[in-house]
């Protein structure tokens, strides 16, 4: 129980901390449309719940998240045990990927805006693109993490590939290809707000640049907020997922 309220209380003193500093803030600021009082935005958040139009651009832009996300584990992760497994598939594909690595998302909004054009596809793009090379990185290292005598002792028991990877590396890249979904996912979030600004009519990051526009400065921080919200929350169910997919990290003292 007294570990239950520390876990309670902390984070609601460092939230009643943050509003607090805020409120100091607006009084110093004294513009309210540059900075609107925590009081104005929580009163706008409450508006915009009732109406239904943060759930709604908050589903949607949750939606695409989850197909951008789906489609890169279901891109990377294949590609990386290719590339962990095999040196010569890994020494032609890397040199590729390093270049496009450090190449951030959103420059890649300009071409595909005219590829794609306005709605869902282009956001989803982004996300994927995103969300891409930390699942792919981390599923190479998790390969390249195995414990190669328990390779060997597979490959001596005339144990098949299929069930090697089935079996030994699968298990034991895992835990690390997990935490790449999770950077996988607050990267691609990240990027959805600037790609939505330019190439959706929907969404959380469409919501915010046009109560920009419109310069209603509480409705746009609320959608901020509810950004944060809606990122922590489902990084909550990535940890979950995390833990039951890996519960022999936690056994071991390796929770992430």
């Amino acid at each position: 129980m007294i570990l239950l309220n520390r876990r309670i209380w902390i984070p609601l003193r460092s939230f009643a901390v943050f509003i607090l500093l805020w409120w100091l803030l607006f009084l110093w600021n004294n513009n309210p449309l540059q900075l609107p009082s925590p009081f104005k935005v929580f009163d706008a958040l409450w508006d915009l719940l009732m109406s239904g139009e943060v759930v709604q651009h908050a589903w949607i832009s949750t939606h695409r998240m989850l197909r951008a996300l789906a489609l890169a584990i279901a891109v990377a992760i294949p590609l990386g045990f290719l590339m962990g497994m095999s040196n010569t598939i890994n020494q032609t594909i890397e040199p590729l990927i390093e270049i496009l690595r450090p190449i951030s998302g959103i420059a890649w909004l300009p071409l595909a805006l005219f590829i794609f054009g306005v709605g869902d596809t282009l956001p989803v793009f982004i996300m994927f693109y995103v969300g891409f090379f930390p699942i792919l990185y981390n599923t190479i290292a998790g390969i390249h993490q195995t414990d190669r005598k328990l390779i060997a002792a597979a490959k001596t028991m005339g144990v098949s590939q299929r069930a090697v990877i089935t079996h030994v590396l699968i298990p034991s890249a895992l835990p690390t290809i997990m935490v790449g979904v999770r950077l996988a996912f607050a990267g691609s979030w990240a990027a959805i707000v600037a790609a939505e600004l330019i190439g959706s009519p929907s969404g959380l990051g469409f919501a915010i640049e046009w109560y920009r526009q419109l310069l209603m400065t509480p409705k746009v921080l609320a959608f901020i907020i509810t950004i944060g919200v809606v990122g922590f929350v489902c990084d909550l169910a990535l940890r979950l997922m995390q833990r039951r997919l890996t519960p022999w990290v936690q056994n071991l003292g390796g929770e992430t």
